[in-house]
């Protein structure tokens, strides 16, 4: 019958340190009796002191403090995902976010954008930087490819481009919508520093923003009913669903399932209009 672990923090200390191959760090030596790095090999590296890493994996000596096990995981070489595990053994909570900038998504990610056929589909950053966005996005939304990289911001479009104004059914409730989100997302990401150029230049270029921002609402983008005014094709509803992509917290996908069946053959007939259009 298998026993319950009383210290499971010691444990995956044990694992992790016995899965290091010493050799990689300069100290192969003498015939080692156990493999891996000893214990004052990772304590040495993490820069505190061996009795009280040993008392860590022994379940002695209290908690660590979070500075200890961001030591402790540089030095056990600790993937992001094992260092976020670390920190849920040892303090009963993940670690803090640190912001990553973001190039583009993956070959796989933009495969499942694009078997969204007629639901216009896109990953947006911490930050609200889309970047990555499959057809019915472009036809219905924003031709992201048109636009300059620094261009593609959705603050940007919702308070300083008309024609994305214009589409909206209630400007004013939406983009009160994305900031109050906007602002959760870049706290949640770790990114609050990284947006302070962003946001001081929308309350610089946009009265309606900065009045927004003082408002300090916070919002989760969840889940809801979204409404266009399309040029072409007319008013298009959508069920909108926003999900984060695993591992990594600065990125977040959503989608735009047309409402009813009309707006699925709105979609369809811009989508055959783009493709029928001369390059």
């Amino acid at each position: 019958m298998p026993v319950a672990n009383d210290n499971p923090l010691g444990t995956y200390l044990k694992d992790r340190r016995a899965k290091l191959d010493p050799a990689a760090f300069g100290l192969s030596g003498p015939r080692r009796r156990t493999p891996g790095l000893r214990r004052e090999e990772v304590a040495q590296r993490a820069n505190i002191s061996a009795t009280w890493y040993t008392w860590l994996e022994q379940g002695r000596g209290g908690a660590p403090s979070a500075d200890v096990l961001d030591r402790i995981a540089r030095a056990l070489m600790l993937t992001d995902v094992e260092r976020e595990h670390l920190f849920l053994l040892g303090l009963g909570r993940p670690p803090a976010v640190r912001y990553q900038t973001t190039e583009g998504v993956t070959p796989r990610l933009q495969r499942v954008l694009d078997a969204l056929t007629l639901s216009p589909a896109l990953v947006k950053t911490a930050t609200w930087d889309v970047v990555a966005w499959n057809r019915a996005a472009a036809a219905v939304l924003t031709d992201y490819g048109a636009l300059p990289p620094e261009q593609r911001n959705i603050l940007r479009l919702i308070f300083l481009d008309p024609r994305v104004r214009a589409a909206q059914f209630d400007w004013d409730g939406v983009a009160r919508f994305v900031v109050a989100a906007f602002r959760a997302d870049a706290a949640r990401a770790g990114a609050t520093a990284k947006v302070e150029a962003l946001v001081d230049e929308l309350c610089r270029l946009s009265p309606e923003f900065e009045a927004m921002w003082r408002d300090n609402d916070v919002r989760s983008y969840g889940e809801g009913i979204k409404r266009l005014r399309h040029p072409l094709a007319g008013p298009i509803a959508f069920e909108f669903s926003a999900f984060g992509v695993d591992g990594r917290p600065d990125l977040g996908m959503i989608v735009y399932n047309p409402a009813t069946p009309d707006d699925a053959d709105r979609i369809r007939s811009l989508i055959g209009s783009q493709s029928a259009a001369p390059a």
